[in-house]
């Protein structure tokens, strides 16, 4: 069986951690590196973060640095103040190694670049984070799409936003560049706040995945003990959402989620709805093509059984 390629831009986070550790190993996948961009903290912390899990988790791709700001638009505070983590390094809760792992000197839109165009067989782009870098690489170098094969990311909402009342925070961060990849021509997955939101890590998960007993489970309770915590001291929730793996249980088995097709339109105007993801639900637009499978259901059970199994598969 060919592994599908991917390449995970990403802003780490509790979440991206746990999405870098299922793309790494799994056997349906071929990880070819990991991008970062400001997010859920800025650039540099994202990027040390990134390098961190790699480490930590022995997984040898190169991590390279991307756009510390929004392509037009000044970037917004970062994600991570609004769970509870002001003066957090977006991966609270696990004591690291000291890091040796190094940076690769390429930036992050120039290795899309390189590396999709280098590829004999179409790359899937996972994107976690603000659509930065990955607009940037369209607007760059437009030969790219021929060679995307699909672009799964976590960002958007049909219902109800986390940074504004109408936008989610990825798309929010850079409004400008999602719309450059969602008109881009290339299909795309929305893995919206409106599934992601459902993949609660309550603490029955955590005690679960505790039993496993190698280096990926102990990452994952303790950072999934500290990011459960700040949920719940900041939403009174009883379990952390897993936004960023279910692009990622998405690619392993898609029969975990369900999707619909629809138009998607960018809210770009700058206006209270700003940073928007206008779906299109009951496609009731005609006249406009539908550009993107938004997600609309999780199987959370196989949603777990398939982060267990990608945890299991570590030493």
């Amino acid at each position: 069986m060919d592994k599908r390629k991917i390449i995970l831009d990403c802003d780490p986070g509790h979440d991206d951690a746990i999405a870098i550790l299922m793309a790494a190993r799994h056997p349906k996948l071929e990880l070819l590196g990991v991008t970062t961009v400001r997010g859920n903290q800025p650039l540099n912390v994202t990027t040390n973060n990134a390098l961190n899990i790699c480490q930590w988790l022995n997984i040898d791709v190169p991590v390279c640095a991307g756009l510390d700001r929004g392509m037009v638009r000044p970037s917004p505070i970062g994600e991570s103040i609004m769970i509870g983590e002001r003066d957090g390094s977006g991966l609270d809760g696990h004591t690291f190694d000291p890091l040796t792992k190094k940076l690769d000197s390429r930036h992050a839109v120039d290795f899309i670049i390189e590396t999709v165009l280098d590829s004999d067989t179409p790359v899937t782009l996972v994107p976690t984070g603000p659509l930065s870098n990955l607009g940037m690489a369209i607007r760059k170098e437009p030969r790219i799409l021929e060679k995307i094969d699909e672009i799964v990311l976590m960002g958007g909402v049909y219902q109800h936003g986390n940074f504004t009342p109408a936008a989610e925070f990825n798309i929010y961060a850079d409004a400008e560049a999602a719309y450059v990849v969602f008109t881009c021509g290339r299909p795309v997955v929305m893995m919206g706040l409106d599934i992601t939101r459902k993949a609660l890590c309550l603490p029955s998960v955590v005690n679960r995945i505790a039993k496993i007993e190698n280096r990926a489970s102990q990452l994952f309770v303790n950072l999934m003990s500290f990011f459960n915590r700040s949920q719940k001291n900041t939403f009174g929730w009883e379990g952390a959402p897993l936004h960023d793996p279910t692009c990622v249980a998405y690619l392993i088995d898609p029969t975990c989620i369900e999707t619909k097709e629809m138009y998607t339109e960018i809210d770009i105007t700058g206006g209270p709805s700003h940073g928007r993801t206008n779906c299109d639900f009951f496609n009731l637009m005609t006249d406009k093509p539908r550009n993107s499978k938004v997600c609309i259901n999780l199987d959370v059970a196989k949603f777990w059984d398939i982060v267990e199994d990608c945890i299991k598969l570590y030493n």
